[in-house]
């Protein structure tokens, strides 16, 4: 990501850091957070294409755990 983070961007790592997010497997992400879909998903595809959160396990058509990349936690800490 050229741009720094974003208040909004970072609420959505901490929410993946602390296993409260599922994404779907596609080319174009989607996210829920606490069970309730994302509502800025421009944010949770950009966070997804910058490498900084991924599925945490490959299960296509299905909502699945997300999980931080080593990027995305670097970022946080």
């Amino acid at each position: 990501m050229s741009n720094p983070l974003s208040h909004r961007a970072r609420a959505l790592l901490r929410a993946v850091e602390a296993g409260r997010a599922e994404v779907t497997l596609s080319r174009e992400p989607d996210l829920k957070v606490d069970g309730l879909l994302c509502s800025d998903q421009s944010s949770a595809r950009e966070l997804s294409r910058a490498g900084l959160l991924r599925p945490a396990r490959d299960t296509p058509g299905h909502w699945v755990p997300c999980e931080l990349t080593a990027e995305g936690r670097a970022l946080l800490a």
